[in-house]
C-alpha cells in the first residue's frame, strides 16, 4: 500500500510528476478526456497503470523520460508512480478513496 496524491485540478493535472527528483507516492489522475500521457520534464522512469470504470488495469507500460503513450483504449483514471514501486499488473483491481 502507497500514499496516493490526487491530480485533481487543472494544475495539478497539468504538472503531473514533472520537475521532481523522486516520489514515494502515487499520483492518480481522474479523466474525462484524453488518456495519453507523456514524460516529458521528468527525472525518472515511471510505471504507469491505465485502469477502467470498475477500477482494474487493463494496461501497464513503464515509460522513460521524453516519451509519449497513448493506451489502447480510454482510461476513466491513470494512476503515476515510480518504476517498480508498486507491484501491480494488468487484471488487478485497484482501490483507492
Amino acid at each position: 500500500m502507497i500514499k496516493i496524491k490526487y491530480a485533481d485540478n487543472y494544475l495539478k493535472r497539468l504538472i503531473g510528476l514533472m520537475f521532481k527528483k523522486d516520489i514515494d507516492y502515487g499520483l492518480l489522475f481522474i479523466l474525462g478526456y484524453e488518456s495519453g500521457i507523456h514524460t516529458c520534464f521528468m527525472r525518472f522512469n515511471i510505471d504507469v497503470y491505465f485502469i477502467d470504470e470498475n477500477k482494474i488495469i487493463f494496461e501497464k507500460i513503464t515509460l522513460k523520460p521524453w516519451k509519449y503513450y497513448n493506451p489502447s483504449k480510454k482510461a476513466k483514471y491513470i494512476l503515476e508512480t515510480k518504476e517498480n514501486l508498486m507491484n501491480l499488473k494488468k487484471g488487478d483491481k485497484i482501490d483507492f478513496i
